[in-house]
This record gives structure tokens, C-alpha cells and sequence, in this order.
């Protein structure tokens, strides 16, 4: 726990840093290294009031992901969708994309496969606030931002008036 304590909450980058629409690429194997990211992610994502973060939101382009919603916490390298049920809409907003939320509808239940923190292979079952978090974090590591889910209108005003810094939520 005294780690934590010392740790600092990494920069998370905003749109239009061109890191957020990379694609990603895989971790080739846990090490400590990844583990320690695992850790300052979580950390970071905590200290912003966050409920998901992706790594490419502290600027590195790896396929790792962190959630926490409550009752439990997921640490993932390559989390990959193998089957998906149901859908569900709702409101979401992002850490990389602040101050603006968009309605999106996403599958209800997940099941994802992928690597935990200790390097094994995992199959993680989700539904509801956790499947939609590990979908909207999984996006993040295929460059996609919640602003490509906004009507084509409502994205043009959103384009322009991030530009001239004139943005408030939809």
C-alpha cells in the first residue's frame, strides 16, 4: 500500500492527440514492467474519478486495459471480444474526451479473453455497467473514441467547436 501512497497519477491525453487513434499492439508476455502499468493505470484512472482506462490514454499504444466499477477489478493485456449478447444504451462519457457524454448502444453480456496481470490466459464474463466499461476500453486499443459513436451533425459541431475551444456538452 505505501506504493501507492507515493505513486502519481499519470497525464491522460485528450482528443485530438493522434496516440488515442492508434491501433495498439499486443503484449507479448506479462512482465514487470506491464505490471507496474497495470498499477500506475489504476491508479491514475481512480485519481480521476474514472471507472476504465486504456493504455493508449496515458500515451502508450499496447493493448492493456484496467476497469474497476465496484465490486471488482480487471487487469487485462489483449482482451479480445469472443462473444457478445443483448444490447443496451446509455449516456457514456471518457476520461480522453472530457466533459461531453454520447448515447451509445453497446451488447448487454461480454465474454472477453485475454491476459491477466499474472500473464495467464483468462476468460472474463460481464454484463450491464462492467461489459459496456471493458467494451468502451477495448475501443480505445482500435483508436476508436466515444465522439465516432455521435450522429454525423453532431459531430461536426463537436469538431468545431473543440477547435475554437467553445465546447460544452451536447
Amino acid at each position: 500500500m505505501s506504493k501507492v501512497s507515493n505513486m502519481e497519477a499519470l497525464v491522460i491525453r485528450e482528443y485530438p492527440d493522434k496516440v488515442l487513434r492508434k491501433k495498439c499492439v499486443p503484449v507479448e508476455k506479462i512482465t514487470k514492467s506491464e505490471k507496474e502499468l497495470f498499477e500506475k493505470m489504476l491508479f491514475t484512472m481512480r485519481h480521476f474519478s474514472g471507472i476504465g482506462l486504456a493504455a493508449p490514454q496515458i500515451g502508450v499504444p499496447e493493448r492493456l486495459i484496467v476497469a474497476d466499477i465496484g465490486d471488482r477489478v480487471v487487469k487485462l493485456a489483449n482482451p479480445e471480444i469472443i462473444k457478445a449478447n443483448g444490447a443496451d444504451k446509455m449516456v457514456e462519457g471518457c476520461l480522453s474526451v472530457p466533459d461531453i457524454g454520447v448515447d451509445i448502444e453497446r451488447s448487454y453480456e461480454v465474454a472477453i479473453k485475454g491476459l491477466n496481470e499474472k500473464g495467464e490466459n483468462v476468460e472474463i464474463r460481464a454484463n450491464g455497467l462492467l461489459a459496456r466499461v471493458l467494451q468502451h476500453e477495448i475501443d480505445h486499443l482500435s483508436g476508436r473514441l466515444i465522439i465516432d459513436y455521435m450522429k454525423f451533425f453532431e459531430k461536426v459541431r463537436f469538431k468545431i467547436k473543440k477547435k475554437r475551444g467553445t465546447y460544452t456538452n451536447l
